[in-house]
């Protein structure tokens, strides 16, 4: 079972995603002008906070609107899906 996404729905996630970019061009740019690594090391730290959080916010959704459904019509495939999926997520 797969839930699709409407626009009004993905723009919050989108916005996260084009913040994101914003901060790491920013780093690519600290890095280029040569600041000082703890500085980067900082902002890469938020960055990848913010993919972190993204992406927990993107389970939480697919949860409530495909998963929840999939096991009230059984369907095992989605949550082997799901579980596949946190899987590679985590590494």
């Amino acid at each position: 079972m797969s839930y699709t996404y409407t626009n009004e729905e993905m723009k919050p996630m989108l916005n996260r995603i084009s913040r994101a970019i914003g901060h790491l061009e920013h780093v690519k740019k600290m890095i280029n002008e040569g600041r000082d690594t703890t500085e980067v090391l900082i902002q890469l730290s938020a960055v990848k906070s913010a993919i972190n959080n993204t992406g927990l916010e993107l389970l939480k959704d697919h949860i409530d609107k495909s998963i929840e459904q999939a096991i009230k019509e059984g369907d095992e495939d989605a949550v082997k899906g799901l579980k596949d999926a946190i899987s590679q997520y985590c590494k």
